[in-house]
């Protein structure tokens, strides 16, 4: 395993993380059993993983729950929590500023911990990014000072939005929407290392079109059913064009993942991990990783040919 620096005052981080959405119980897909949960984050941790990111709507606050109790026998100072503040555990959107407090007792005790690394606002409205005009900022520095989180930040999916935080925060964490089809928030990775803020990857699969299992015919029924006919119809050819680029699809999943991490600006990637075959797979991108050659073709090809398509996520 690879480990790079995150934030102050924690340990660096495994560059391929958990992240913890599927830990938890959800009617969207199909649920890891209690046992399951504790054998995918026991194996995480045997391959060197010490990074998990969760929130307190994962499955309604079962994500939290799950983790915590995987995790109580692991040395708390060995491993990193990232969990976000936003998006209830009781289910809607609640960013208003007095709900931050609660909103990180309720993930505390989840959690079973004393602290978490970083508290992240989850996908937030822009207006909530800027530290001119909002109190968020001053109450996530009163926890740090009480020791309840080490870092604060948010959670964003474009480079303007990266830019204003950055600029008006002293926030220190973002997680950033990032793919090969989805470079827009590169734009601010040179920002963020002269701030010294520790950028996490979400979605390097791009909800799983670079798992290259799907085609123009394919059809979805959770979360991903937004997609019209005509989007998946373009996501395929994107895709096929991807795999060209690489020169075979045998390991679009590693060298995606392997993308992401090759910006040294990225502290850490966080693919989705269902299962143990899926998180060993996941683990391999560090054996598979894309060349120079290749990611300079992938960048070209997306400032060439996708940018201006704003494919929706």
């Amino acid at each position: 395993m690879e480990y790079r620096k995150f934030i102050n005052d924690a340990p660096d981080v495994s560059v391929i993380g958990i992240g913890a959405w599927q830990l938890g119980e959800s009617k969207d897909w199909e649920s890891m059993t209690d046992k399951e949960s504790e054998e995918l984050i026991q194996k995480s941790l045997q391959l060197g993983i010490n990074f998990f990111d969760t929130a307190p709507n994962y499955g309604y606050g079962t994500s939290e729950t799950r983790l915590g109790n995987a995790l109580k026998n692991v040395k708390r100072e060995e491993i990193v929590i990232n969990t976000k503040f936003g998006h209830p555990s009781t289910g809607g959107v609640n960013f208003e500023s007095s709900h931050i407090r609660e909103s990180l007792e309720g993930s505390l005790k989840r959690l079973g911990t004393d602290y978490v690394d970083a508290l992240i606002i989850h996908n937030p409205p822009t207006k909530y990014l800027d530290g001119r005009i909002t109190d968020h900022y001053e109450i996530l520095e009163r926890l740090q000072t009480e020791g309840k989180i080490k870092e604060y930040g948010a959670s964003l999916d474009t480079y303007d939005d990266m830019k204003l935080f950055m600029e008006t925060t002293n926030g220190k964490v973002i997680e950033a929407f990032f793919n090969i089809l989805h470079q827009d928030s590169s734009r601010a990775f040179e920002m963020a290392k002269e701030k010294g803020v520790g950028i996490i990857v979400k979605i390097p699969l791009d909800s799983g079109w670079l798992s290259g299992k799907y085609n123009a015919e394919s059809t979805f029924s959770d979360i991903r059913k937004r997609w019209s006919k005509s989007d998946i119809e373009q996501r395929a050819k994107l895709v096929e064009s991807v795999k060209q680029i690489l020169g075979s699809d045998e390991r679009i999943i590693e060298k995606s993942i392997s993308f992401c991490f090759s910006f040294d600006a990225v502290s850490t990637v966080i693919p989705g991990n269902k299962s143990i075959s899926q998180l060993l797979k996941n683990v391999a991108s560090l054996d598979h990783q894309v060349t120079e050659e290749e990611k300079a073709k992938l960048i070209e090809f997306y400032f060439n040919e996708v940018e201006g398509l704003k494919i929706p996520w």
